[in-house]
């Protein structure tokens, strides 16, 4: 086999088959690409045998072949050496790779292609279409709610539904829950999917703002497809939580606040929050919000912003960093705590009752609901 390709475009792709690809596996194949050279265009291959990811660029083939290199040295290759065209001939099991601007050329073993791991084509797959801007914010707006507990493993991936025109994508670890509804897509039924988010990062990372990305879920499988990239993956198999019933409902109380107020004095006050514990209280009274770091071995903080609250004097604590993720993806000038609260008598300090809705302002589609601290 022997082809020459532009040596840009070839890092490029690699990239991309570098985050799919895992180097401790103990099946040796896996910490390769697969490369087919054939009608003047190079097709590269990657899997970790649960993700695996296809894509296809146009080369100057000489010989037409396939066969599987290393990957993380290809691209240590490929960083070492200078724009341009670079050839790649394959004999045996050895590739040399020359760039014609520099006299120097690597020799890298290589391994025969028919050890590779079997990924198949999605020819016949059924896929529909979606705006890839509103799937990346629905996958953004959710992702790092995601469980990591590997015991619970069936919150450890994005769960999305489909019901009517509404696609709804969850996340939860059980002490928090992110949960996108977004209207108006007109695409096939598909059973719910609970997607790892290691094909969903890759989504993130590599799909386009503008246009369409194409997407198909069926026999516990998701295949994804834009530009000249397909991804493909497992789906989780396991039951989702009933994540409605954790949605609180009928809450009668509400505390606006300026995202960009709230955001710099969660970054100030913090500073001082044991990170073991990441607790942070919201002390909250009629026109201004006090956040309160607890007194730690190093010392406390707090500071007092201005709200839109007119109702009795209460507190809660909360995990600050399910507070400072959502942050980062409501879009709003305004963020909005609803809840429901219980005690205030004779003078003593309401509290609040279950989860704590943080929505933006006006309410969209997107809610963030977070359970309280005990404090």
């Amino acid at each position: 086999m022997k082809f020459t390709f532009d040596r840009d475009a070839m890092i490029k792709e690699i990239s991309i088959a570098q985050e799919i690809i895992t180097n401790k596996s103990p099946i040796s194949i896996l910490s390769n690409i697969l490369v087919i050279a054939e009608k003047n265009a190079l097709t590269i291959k990657a899997t970790d045998s649960t993700v695996k990811f296809t894509t296809t660029i146009p080369v100057d083939i000489q010989e037409e072949g396939r066969t599987t290199i290393f990957c993380d040295k290809f691209m240590s290759i490929l960083s070492s050496l200078p724009s341009g065209d670079v050839e790649f001939d394959q004999t045996e099991n050895n590739v040399v790779i020359k760039p014609i601007a520099k006299r120097v050329k690597f020799n890298l073993r290589s391994l025969a292609s028919d050890k590779f791991p079997e990924i198949g084509t999605s020819e016949n797959v059924p896929f529909f279409e979606l705006p890839s801007k509103d799937f990346k914010e629905m996958i953004r707006q959710t992702i790092f709610a995601v469980s990591e507990d590997k015991n619970r493993y069936f919150m450890t991936g994005i769960y999305f539904i489909k019901n009517g025109d509404v696609l709804t994508s969850v996340a939860t670890d059980g002490r928090r829950l992110s949960c996108v509804n977004k209207s108006g897509f007109s695409v096939p039924d598909f059973m719910p999917a609970i997607v790892p988010i290691k094909i969903l990062n890759c989504i993130l990372k590599n799909a386009p703002d503008e246009g369409n990305i194409s997407l198909a879920i069926i026999d516990k499988s998701i295949f994804v497809k834009f530009g000249n990239l397909e991804f493909s993956s497992v789906l989780i198999d396991g039951q989702y939580p009933n994540y409605q019933k954790v949605i609180p409902e009928n809450l009668s109380y509400s505390i606006m606040v300026n995202k960009a107020d709230l955001d710099a004095a969660l970054k100030r006050t913090t500073i001082m929050v044991d990170k073991k514990v990441s607790r942070i209280i919201f002390k909250i009274s009629s026109g201004e919000l006090k956040l309160i770091s607890p007194e730690s071995e190093n010392g406390s903080a707090d500071e007092i912003i201005p709200c839109r609250y007119d109702g009795q004097d209460i507190s809660m604590a909360l995990n600050f960093t399910y507070v400072t993720d959502p942050l980062k993806v409501i879009e709003s000038e305004n963020v909005v705590f609803d809840f429901n609260i219980t005690g205030g008598n004779d003078g003593e300090e309401a509290s609040i009752t279950k989860a704590v809705i943080m929505r933006s302002d006006p309410a969209g589609d997107y809610i963030h609901v977070i359970m309280p601290m005990n404090y």
